[in-house]
């Protein structure tokens, strides 16, 4: 989200002792769930700290039937969920239907992520290999972990998304934060998955709905929580990165922030007239999805001067119907970006009326040359929103040039004339230095949630290089490395155990050994 946006998840309620819930579409007010009292919330702490122990000691497997109970419930309400959040968000009952089976289907991914147990890191070593001891190694579940999920996908990174789900498969309690932008379809999931877990078995304190300012911020002062995930806005990001820094014991946030994702077209491919209105026709389109309301929106396109990149996009624009952003804030800090990025040096090329109505912004292209893009330049920060900027570049040192000045971002994308392009693989290798993901020939926008993905960036696009939200790897967040040295059997967590109980992958002396064999004593 844009660095311009207040931080929406450290924002005060706009209504002492309730949240607000706002429609985008009319900007009327509704009253929402009332706030998370201190006593209520130090009564959720206390619950989530006393089951902690429980919540990692139960097998994947039943984790993942928690999961799975979640998920059923979220198909079972689909239509009820569905029009809460458009009432909320305005994103309309096709794309929010879709997102909640997307939720749905992200929350059994997860439980076979954690049944798998490659997360665990399951490591054996025989006095055969150290030469003395024995060694048992695994992951441990940190505790219990705070989320503060998105505005921009109520389902897929909201209460019962990416972070809660990888949260509970790692064995940890979750404690989600509702989000401001749609306090009342928090609420109402956060009813559906306390109720699903119980359903299933989990203990009271797996799960804990939090809402209200004060209430999230004591969320993550709080020393029963041992991490902080949150998406949304690099102000509101590093806001709680900071706050948790302070705690007299400091705990990791793993805060997934956003910047301007590049794409770079090559001068192969801006030579092929069908190529370029191609690539031309897929920017537009995705940086407009979601009224350009995506982390991992392509907000700029580098183009070899002179190949008319910037007419293609604003051809490309006319096809775009206008909508709505998600609040009153978003939509005029979009606008407020629009002319920031004029006096910095760009120029608008074309632009969609806005709606009439609601939290309503102008789709809009604009475009500036390559040495426009200096330190300091509004031109480097993400505008959030249907807006994206064409920069041109001359010559492949120019393209460096330019790929040098943006910041670190999510995803970038490289759009070629084909495998046998010259500059694609050392475009492949540059942006590989500076974002998480590289897309070949295709966009950014749409993660999948799969074993291999990678949704997270370099410093300001995330504050842990090192993590993602999304995918296999999201469960190493919420765990920490322990050894222990020629532990008695009836010493050791039980998936350390001969015979290997919870049947997941182990690696004995440097070998894995295939799910479900038998390792006795340091051997299969």
């Amino acid at each position: 989200m844009s660095p311009a946006v207040p931080p929406a998840e450290v924002q005060r309620d706009a209504e002492p002792g309730a949240g607000v819930s706002r429609d985008p579409r009319t900007g009327a007010a509704t009253a929402g769930p009332p706030v998370t009292t201190p006593t209520q919330l130090s009564a959720l702490l206390a619950a989530a700290a006393r089951d902690a122990a429980e919540v990692a000691a139960t097998a994947p497997a039943v984790r993942a039937a928690w999961l799975a109970a979640v998920a059923d419930a979220l198909a079972e309400h689909t239509d009820e969920l569905t029009a809460l959040a458009d009432a909320e968000t305005a994103l309309g009952p096709d794309r929010l239907g879709g997102e909640v089976g997307r939720a749905a289907a992200q929350l059994r991914f997860y439980g076979s992520v954690a049944v798998e147990g490659g997360w665990l890191g399951v490591r054996i070593d025989g006095p055969w290999t150290t030469g003395a001891v024995e060694l048992r190694r695994l992951n441990r579940p940190l505790g219990p972990v705070a989320v503060f999920g998105a505005s921009n996908f109520p389902f897929a990174f909201g209460v019962a998304g990416h972070d809660t789900a990888s949260g509970l498969a790692a064995g940890c309690p979750v404690l989600a934060k509702a989000h401001p932008a749609h306090p009342r379809l928090s609420a109402r999931l956060g009813g559906l998955v306390s109720a699903a877990l119980r359903g299933a078995g989990a203990p009271d304190g797996a799960f804990a709905l939090v809402t209200g300012f004060d209430a999230g911020l004591a969320l993550v002062d709080a020393p029963e929580v041992t991490a902080v995930a949150f998406t949304g806005s690099q102000s509101g990001g590093m806001a709680l990165v900071e706050r948790a820094t302070r705690r007299p014991v400091p705990v990791p946030v793993f805060a997934e922030m956003g910047t301007v994702n590049p794409a770079a077209l090559t001068p192969a491919a801006a030579a092929d007239p069908a190529r370029l209105t191609a690539a031309a026709q897929g920017f537009t389109g995705s940086f407009t999805l979601g009224q350009g309301q995506f982390c991992t929106k392509p907000g700029l396109l580098l183009a070899p001067a002179g190949a008319g990149a910037a007419a293609a996009v604003a051809a490309a624009l006319k096809g775009v119907r206008p909508g709505l952003l998600l609040t009153e804030d978003i939509a005029a800090a979009c606008r407020q970006g629009v002319a920031d990025l004029v006096a910095a040096g760009a120029e608008q090329v074309a632009s969609v009326p806005p709606l009439a109505e609601g939290f309503a912004v102008a789709p809009t292209v604009l475009t500036a040359p390559a040495r426009a893009l200096r330190p300091g330049s509004r031109l480097l920060a993400e505008c959030f929103g249907p807006v994206a900027l064409v920069v041109e570049y001359e010559g492949t040192a120019g393209l460096r040039e330019a790929l040098d000045a943006l910041q670190p971002s999510l995803a970038s994308s490289v759009i070629s004339a084909g495998p046998a392009d010259p500059d694609l693989p050392w475009l492949v290798e540059h942006l590989a230095r500076r974002s998480g993901r590289v897309v070949v020939d295709g966009w950014p926008t749409g993660v999948a949630a799969s074993w291999a993905q990678q949704h997270g960036g370099p410093w300001p696009a995330t504050s842990r290089p090192d993590a993602t939200s999304v995918g296999a790897g999201a469960l190493d967040r919420f765990t920490r490395p322990v050894v222990y040295q020629d532990a008695p059997q009836a010493a050791l967590p039980e998936v350390l155990r001969d015979g290997n109980p919870w049947s997941v992958v182990r690696w004995l002396d440097g070998v894995p050994v295939e799910a479900g064999a038998l390792v006795t004593g340091g051997r299969a």
